[in-house]
């Protein structure tokens, strides 16, 4: 006998059930942490099928767009200061750090043909307010050559996704407006606009097209989130939107083995791909959402490091690029110890480097969080906190305060 049908006995008979604890939904974190370390291992390994594995980067917007309904109760004006303040000032700690390493590597915006002029200058508001993309040099130097000439891009280059993020907070009173009136219409559109701008059919050149293209990719997860929040999808059979679920993300593999990219599989290359797998998956992972309070079972012995990747998720995600870069200097000291001198121990040491590196990339990723995770808890009006992991406080008061993320 099901909870639901249980519940309903109870309540026919007279006996109303229990409210439902306030708090955070802890299944929606668990794919949130999920998410982000999809996103490192991706970035670290470049598997082209870790994309058709797990869609990060629609499971991410789906559950802002959530949270991003759940707020939309309060006064709009406010709201979208809230998520504002509570982007910008992670960025601005990033920017600091990455813009002058940029400049001593020897990047010159006067000089860079791609952002020279009165144009490049205004690009670099990017790195104050990510409203475009921010310019960088495609190869740059570091101090005492620590990382390749490569490191800007790799480090600047996921800024993306705060730049998709932010027009999404913007479209969100307006998307909201719609979806309520016309739901289907509304969770449909960003598909349709996706098979028009991200299949060549209109091409919108540069960064705008860029930018244009993210927005439709993702805009139906970041809807998704909405009918999560507003109770639609709840209403359709779960048979139905499973099966529908499975014909949309069949279309998406079809339709990739047709327009393969470089990297093969990886979808990141193949837009409408891109947007209707991670459509489908997303649907799916929300229709069999249990809605926990507590994290179950085994998963319970994650919960410390699923508080502390919710609380720090912005941090996560700006600083995880450049600290996968800064494993291999790391790496390198290796090859000076007395007993790695020898052909035998240099090849075994070449054979596992990426394996290296992953182990290497957390505990530099905790070290980001000790200093720069608390700016996030000083842009949400919170006491900052080192490391946030839900330990010092009471099981409540840690679901209502565990942060919101991106």
């Amino acid at each position: 006998m099901t909870q639901e049908y249980t519940a309903g006995q109870r309540e026919h008979r007279g006996v109303v059930p229990p409210p439902k604890a306030p708090g955070r939904d802890r299944y929606l974190d668990l794919l949130r942490s999920l998410a982000l370390v999809r996103v490192v291992l991706y970035h670290l390994f470049g598997w082209a099928w870790l994309t058709v594995l797990f869609p990060s980067m629609g499971v991410m917007f789906a559950l802002a767009g959530s949270l991003m309904a759940r707020s939309l109760n309060r006064p709009t004006l406010s709201v979208i200061r809230g998520r504002i303040r509570r982007l910008l000032p992670p960025l601005w700690a990033f920017s600091a750090v990455v813009l002058p390493l940029m400049f001593v590597g020897g990047w010159k915006l006067s000089e860079d043909p791609d952002h020279n002029g009165t144009w490049g200058l205004l690009e670099m508001i990017n790195y104050v307010i990510p409203i475009g993309a921010p310019p960088y040099p495609w190869e740059v130097g570091f101090p005492k050559d620590l990382l390749e000439s490569t490191w800007a891009d790799q480090a600047v280059g996921p800024l993306w996704y705060l730049r998709a993020y932010l027009w999404f907070v913007l479209a969100s009173p307006l998307l909201l407006w719609a979806f309520r009136r016309v739901p289907w219409a509304t969770l449909l559109a960003p598909l349709a606009l996706t098979a028009v701008v991200g299949t060549g059919l209109v091409t919108i050149p540069g960064e705008l097209g860029n930018a244009v293209t993210d927005f439709a990719v993702y805009g139906s997860c970041w809807v998704l989130g909405f009918a999560h929040h507003e109770g639609v999808l709840a209403k359709v059979p779960r048979y139905l939107a499973v099966s529908g679920s499975v014909m949309v993300m069949a279309f998406a593999l079809w339709w990739a083995s047709g327009h393969l990219g470089p990297e093969g599989w990886d979808l990141n290359d193949i837009p409408l791909a891109q947007a209707a797998w991670s459509f489908g998956f997303v649907v799916i992972l929300l229709q069999y959402s249990p809605s926990w309070q507590e994290l179950p079972g085994r998963l319970a012995r994650w919960d410390k490091l699923v508080t502390l990747s919710n609380n720090r998720a912005v941090t996560i995600y700006l600083w995880h690029n450049l600290l996968i870069m800064a494993t291999v200097p790391i790496i390198d000291l290796a090859y000076r110890l007395p007993f790695m001198q020898s052909d035998r121990a240099v090849a075994a040491l070449d054979a596992t480097d990426m394996l290296w590196m992953f182990f290497l990339v957390w505990p530099l990723i905790g070290l980001a969080i000790l200093a720069f995770g608390w700016i996030e808890d000083l842009a949400a009006k919170r006491r900052p906190r080192l490391w946030p992991n839900g330990v010092k406080r009471g099981r409540a008061k840690r679901r209502a305060t565990v942060g919101q993320g991106v």
